[in-house]
Order: structure tokens, then sequence, then C-alpha cells
């Protein structure tokens, strides 16, 4: 492989560095506390295992911390691309003062193992326990572990999309299949 046009490194501001370190898509965290389901837009997340484990950072400034913290659960949804205006614009509310579910056209639906609603209109919904709280005072930063998995079988829109960090978002688009290529994990594929 030959390298061509290399350009020198020129440095990026530090306090902007998380819009190239973004994580997975943006999320949906549903949570039920005092007879209450809200909803909340999260984008600083990260993937922690195969279980599934994934760590979420939210802070006591946000209505589902207090839910999240009493409660020890939610779900975790993925919205299409579709509902991107939405999901911002759920990011954009507190569920203090707006009932998100009503308010956004969004449809609850039980879940099995903990008393936060899935959301419907998502591709995927991972029911959550909180698992690790150890890096919640500094970090603002929960680990959960997923107890059950679900699927949408017919999204209107079955791309997700991902935060940029700076108002901007890139939907999912042409799937690249390398399975072949995966030689050391074709047990999981």
């Amino acid at each position: 492989m030959t390298r061509k046009n290399i350009a020198q490194q020129v440095e990026f501001p530090l306090n902007r560095a998380f819009t190239f370190v973004e994580s997975g898509p943006v999320l949906l965290i549903s949570t039920h506390h005092n007879g209450k389901s809200n909803l909340m837009t999260v984008s600083c997340h990260a993937s922690m295992g195969f279980e599934p484990t994934l760590g979420i950072c939210l802070g006591p400034w946000n209505f589902s911390y207090a839910a999240l913290t009493e409660t020890g659960e939610c779900v975790v949804a993925i919205p299409p691309a579709n509902l991107m205006a939405h999901v911002v614009d759920i990011g954009n509310c507190s569920g203090e003062t707006t009932d998100k579910f009503p308010e956004f056209g969004l449809t609850p639906q039980p879940a099995v193992d903990v008393k936060a609603p899935l959301v419907a209109e998502c591709l995927y919904n991972l029911e959550c326990r909180v698992v690790n709280r150890s890096l919640v005072n500094e970090y603002n930063f929960f680990v959960l572990r997923g107890v059950r998995a679900w699927h949408n079988p017919a999204p209107t829109d079955a791309r997700s999309f991902h935060a940029v960090g700076d108002g901007t978002f890139i939907i999912d688009g042409e799937v690249v299949n390398l399975r072949r290529k995966m030689t050391k994990w074709q047990d999981c594929i």
C-alpha cells in the first residue's frame, strides 16, 4: 500500500475532541419512577461488553437521573433516523414539566423485567439494570447490563443516527459485509 497526500496534523481543540470519539447511535433512555414514565436523549455512552453491558452519562440536573438512581433500571432504546427531530426535541425539554410519550407521539409498551416502558417506534429496546455506580459521583457514569432485548421487525426507517457533538448528526448509510474476514469470531456471527 502506498501513501499519498499525507497532510501534516493540525492541533484540534481539546474541549471539542468528544466530537470525533462519539460512540454509537443516539439513544433514548426510558425510565419509570413515582408513577411517571419519562424519556431522555443520550449520545454520551459506551459499549462495554458483549453481555450486553454499556455505560451512559447523565447528571443530577436531568429529571431521569433521579429515576435511574432510585430504581436502578431503565430501557435503552435506539430510535430510527426518521425520529431525529423528535429525539432532539426530547433532549431539549424536561420530564419534570413535559409528559414526553404523548407530547412526541411515541407509544410506551410494557417491558417484562423492568418498570420503564419500551418505545414501540424504536428499532431496538434493551431492558437494563444498573450494575455499577462507582463512577456516578465523579463522572455521572452509570454502568448498565441488559436483561432482555427487543427489536422492531417492521420499522418505517431502519437507519439509526449518530451525534457528532456539535448539533450535527450522521445517518447510517451503506452496509459493508466483511463477515468472511472475521475468522477469529466465526462463532459469534
